[in-house]
């Protein structure tokens, strides 16, 4: 039977306002990555600019968490994207798209009422190892 085991990393945000969720759970051959916003994890704060960058940032934030289970961007297999406007989606398909290679996870996206911190987009994940 699979274990499951909580992941935290100092590489990603800390729960938003000390919500009861994890960033990641790995078990068995899986990893589940909660919603990454576009936080720099060094601050706490929205990094600035746009979705370009939001999108980066929360990239980078779910390739820590991925590792920190033993995992990569390379080994994702769905995401789900949410967004707060739709009119974004060409550039946060730009950002995503730099971080992914050419054997890019199942994908779907969506518009999102509001997220929180005044995000622009929110991504989670599963992942293999």
């Amino acid at each position: 039977m699979a274990r499951k085991e909580v992941l935290r990393t100092e590489r990603a945000p800390a729960p938003f306002q000390g919500a009861p969720y994890s960033q990641g759970i790995r078990c068995g051959e899986l990893v589940f990555v909660s919603g990454q916003l576009g936080v720099d994890p060094s601050t706490g704060e929205m990094v600035e600019g746009g979705i370009s960058e939001q999108t980066a940032q929360a990239m980078r934030n779910l390739e820590a968490i991925l590792e920190e289970a033993g995992s990569s961007l390379k080994q994702l297999v769905k995401t789900t994207i949410y967004l707060v406007d739709l009119a974004d989606f060409a550039a946060m398909n730009e950002a995503y798209a730099e971080r992914l290679g050419n054997q890019p996870p199942a994908r779907a996206t969506t518009q999102a009422a509001a997220l929180p911190s005044a995000a622009l987009v929110e991504i989670e994940a599963i992942g293999h190892l």
